[in-house]
């Protein structure tokens, strides 16, 4: 999973009653589940249409950050 090698991050929401997963390099994507797999899953489409807009748009794509160990 996650073909695009972006950081992800994944919470539990109390107001959505979900699991959220992000990828904080990609301002505003984000993807819900009912399980955290199901998050990651989700958020692999996500990436993907964020991707193809930005590419549209002409924007260049973000350098993937690495987080801290």
């Amino acid at each position: 999973m996650n073909e695009y090698k972006y950081p992800l991050e994944v919470f539990w929401d109390e107001g959505s009653e979900a699991f959220v997963c992000i990828a904080p390099d990609l301002p505003g994507c984000s993807a819900i589940g009912d399980t955290p797999q199901e998050a990651v899953h989700e958020i692999e489409t996500a990436m993907r249409l964020w991707i193809q807009a930005a590419a549209s748009l002409g924007r260049e794509l973000p350098t993937p950050s690495r987080k801290a160990a």
